[in-house]
């Protein structure tokens, strides 16, 4: 096994709403992580309140809050889910990634690091990693800044080996002992009789120090993804212009795709809810075309609805909620290696849906009427449904896709219609009798007599046109 330990640092500073620099974190009394503004000042964990506020007279001080630290590390776990599906949550700031079964599908190690990184970063984590072969031991050397891959048990253990005696999770009475014993570094504590050093030091640390040694197994409980998908986030600062929520959204979606590729689902619909601080909210539902679970596509859609939406206030909060989804089925991979695909037509559908509204996208089906404005019917698309044409109802292939509003009156000259010039009839007359049955009905086109025929005008263009009693229409042009 293979284990990425991700560590971030700036968690209890991170997962805060509403914050500004320099800032830091405090608990009883002391300062537990500040910024880097805070940090340059001087402040420092286990400062006293009174020191860093001296250092820093302008720094913002937050109260700790492990329920907000939890489900920031939880809601990283559902995105982590796209690299691996066994994640380990070691509270309270680290995350463990089992990544030693996935190499081949990212195409190795560093990949893999590199991706994580990058979505830690988008993200706006502060982030330390390590690569061991033990998840206490990765998770050692991440806290320890020591970053790099080790994947031979001789190069991890030398790098432990060279890690100070203070190991989070011990206690401050077994630190101070070990420290009175002139132990400075973890390879001194490992030179002594273990026997002796359980009387002294008792269990625990000796039995974390074989686990991240890999003398004894250390097997992880693994993060159970949640059955439905809803997460909130409050924002740092109010948002009054939609296009601004953009980034926000980014890390609930981040969080929505690993989910989705944990629990091996796709998604149809999903709703971000937009919080007012007068406790009312605006849901925008955001509907794919076809399921999916990539993040990159949930962004593109988000954006569009969001150039084309007026907030009725400030925006204070957000929360996504999945709420249709469908099991992601199986697929095999090319033998070869295939070119990469296009955004596709049903992505594109979505995309021009959220840009131009619901009602601005419509199909096209077949009815059976074979008057020209009756034989087509508009309609939503449904990606669901295949629409299929009464069998025993046809129409000529020469007609065009596109008609006239209105059939547009055409001048005659010496027995030819004029468009442009003379049109030259290239068809034989297709002559349409039909409408009786609504005829004299308001609205409806009613019995109509005509012959219709394909044509021609000097400058190329082709037209559809026909004669009936009244004298010689246009009703439509051919691309």
């Amino acid at each position: 096994m293979l284990w990425l330990a991700l560590h971030f640092p700036l968690l209890p500073l991170e997962a805060l709403p509403l914050r500004q620099s320099p800032s830091a974190v405090v608990a009883r009394g002391r300062i537990q992580v500040g910024d880097s503004e805070a940090t340059a000042a001087g402040v420092s964990a286990g400062q006293k309140l009174s020191t860093a506020l001296g250092l820093q007279p302008g720094l913002a001080v937050f109260e700790r809050d492990e329920t907000r630290e939890i489900k920031a590390l939880e809601s990283l776990a559902c995105w982590a889910g796209r690299f691996t599906p066994t994640v380990s949550l070691a509270p309270p700031d680290v995350l463990l990634l089992e990544i030693g079964g996935c190499l081949r599908l990212f195409g190795g190690v560093q990949v893999i690091v590199e991706a994580v990184l990058a979505g830690c970063a988008e993200q706006s984590y502060s982030t330390n990693w390590t690569v061991a072969l033990t998840p206490l031991g990765a998770s050692w050397l991440a806290r320890g800044g020591c970053a790099g891959i080790y994947i031979e048990t001789s190069d991890m253990q030398t790098a432990l080996a060279a890690l100070p005696c203070a190991i989070h999770g011990w206690s401050d009475e077994v630190v101070d002992r070990l420290e009175s014993f002139g132990l400075k570094r973890l390879a001194d504590l490992r030179k002594l009789p273990g026997a002796g050093l359980r009387r002294r030091i008792g269990n625990r640390p000796m039995d974390d120090l074989l686990r991240a040694w890999g003398d004894l197994p250390d097997p992880q409980k693994p993060y159970v993804f949640p059955e439905s998908f809803a997460i909130d986030l409050e924002l740092p600062a109010r948002v009054e212009h939609a296009e601004a929520l953009a980034f926000a959204g980014q890390r609930l979606f981040a969080s929505l795709a690993g989910w989705l590729y944990g629990r091996q689902l796709l998604l149809r619909r999903c709703t971000l809810h937009l919080k007012y601080d007068d406790e009312m909210q605006t849901p925008l539902v955001l509907s794919f075309a076809e399921p999916s679970a990539d993040e990159g596509r949930f962004m593109r859609l988000l954006r569009e609805h969001l150039a084309r939406l007026q907030l009725k206030a400030p925006v204070e909060a957000l929360r996504l909620q999945a709420n249709e989804l469908l099991d992601k089925p199986g697929a095999s991979t090319h033998l070869f290696e295939q070119a990469p695909d296009g955004e596709g037509a049903l992505a594109c559908l979505e995309r021009l849906r959220a840009r131009l509204g619901e009602g601005a996208v419509l199909a096209l089906s077949q009815t059976a009427d074979y008057r020209p404005e009756c034989a087509t019917l508009q309609h939503e698309v449904d990606t669901n449904a295949a629409y299929s044409f009464p069998p025993a109802f046809s129409i000529s292939q020469h007609r065009p896709l596109w008609l006239l509003p209105r059939p547009q009156a055409l001048v005659e000259s010496a027995g030819s219609p004029q468009w442009h010039g003379p049109l030259k009839l290239l068809s034989r007359a297709e002559r349409l009798e039909s409408g009786w049955w609504d005829e004299g009905e308001s609205g409806a086109t009613g019995d109509v007599r005509r012959d219709y025929f394909v044509a021609r005008n000097p400058l190329g263009q082709w037209a559809w046109i026909f004669r009936d009693a009244q004298g010689w229409f246009l009703h439509g042009l051919f691309a």
